[in-house]
């Protein structure tokens, strides 16, 4: 592999993760294949592959798919997607795949340590070599990390400033003997920013822990969409309410108070089965266009609306995730975006 020492800064070699806005050479994704995390796998197969068969309209997709499953997944993905045989434990690539940095001469991205979110699923040791083997792949750098933590934790500017929450990567289940500024100068370190700004997070959410894609994203820099529920007799109100409170009035990395705008979160059932997902949040920006999770809630139109009028020069198009979505996360969650090296 080409990777470089753990103890290298990316930012030496002006290297940093780029928003998610920036244009893409690829999106990244994994087969689902754990036996026993879904309660319908024909639903959860044909689902993917619908989110994948979208994507790649508007840009490559790599799917990762294990040997066993090779047969199942050409019959399900479009001619498009190009399948890339991998030994993996299960289809989360956003959060066990690398966090590609652009900036240097040459594709990098760094791994952090993965532990199926504080041990909940056994066995993960396919998945924690995921972003090396991704990297190793495309032939990129690779600036290592013995931080435990997810893609999914994380939303950046692209211009220093890193958005993440106090519920994840503050859990004992993550890193019991780091310090909150340690990890706050890994997380900068291994991204290329310079400015963490912590949320409360989720406690009530735990399959993640609170990950950030579920609760706020940067639309651009300067600009941060925010989740919320405007029941106040729902148990999910208040968690909207403390997220919007610690970002209110805060200042990123280039000195401008951010700008918050709202989206309405779908309906929220505390105790579902794996603690399901209803984040509208979690979308995925492709090159021109947003792809959606619908849930088949009343929420699911608004949701289209409020992204439309968020970037009027994108294509909008929504993809139903229902049995995705009981596994504990969305379209987000399952895929992960690798820039362009150069960017206009």
């Amino acid at each position: 592999m080409n990777c470089l020492k753990a103890g290298d800064d990316p930012r030496d070699g002006g290297c940093f993760m780029p928003g998610e806005w920036a244009q893409h050479s690829c999106c990244w994704m994994a087969w689902p294949c754990r036996e026993g995390l879904w309660s319908n796998t024909d639903a959860t197969q044909k689902e993917y592959a619908k989110v994948a068969n979208t994507i790649a309209w508007f840009e490559t997709v790599n799917m990762l798919v294990p040997e066993n499953k090779l047969d199942v997944a050409k019959a399900r993905l479009a001619e498009m997607v190009n399948i890339i045989e991998m030994p993996i434990d299960d289809s989360w690539a956003r959060d066990s795949g690398p966090n590609f940095l652009i900036g240097g001469d040459r594709l990098a991205g760094s791994c952090w340590e993965f532990n199926a979110w504080g041990n909940k699923y056994q066995p993960y040791d396919q998945d924690a070599q995921m972003g090396r083997r991704i990297l190793d792949h495309e032939n990129a750098h690779c600036f290592t990390s013995s931080l435990v933590a997810e893609g999914g934790g994380i939303t950046v500017d692209g211009e220093g400033t890193i958005i993440t929450t106090e519920s994840c990567f503050l859990n004992k289940n993550r890193n019991p003997h780091w310090s909150r500024k340690e990890i706050e100068e890994e997380l900068c370190r291994t991204l290329g920013a310079s400015k963490v700004i912590w949320l409360p997070g989720d406690p009530q959410e735990t399959e993640t822990d609170g990950h950030v894609d579920g609760i706020a994203a940067f639309i651009e820099p300067g600009r941060v969409l925010v989740e919320i529920n405007r029941d106040k007799t729902d148990p999910h109100y208040g968690v909207g309410q403390e997220n919007t409170r610690a970002l209110a009035n805060q200042v990123d990395a280039k000195g401008r108070r951010l700008e918050l705008e709202f989206i309405q979160e779908g309906t929220y059932h505390p105790g579902q089965w794996n603690g399901g997902c209803s984040s509208y949040i979690n979308s995925y920006l492709a090159n021109g266009a947003v792809i959606v999770p619908g849930y088949g809630y009343e929420h699911d139109s608004r949701a289209l609306e409020t992204y439309g009028a968020l970037y009027p020069d994108r294509e909008i198009v929504q993809v139903q995730i229902g049995s995705i979505a009981l596994g504990g996360g969305g379209i987000h969650c399952i895929t992960q975006q690798q820039p362009v090296l150069a960017q206009d």
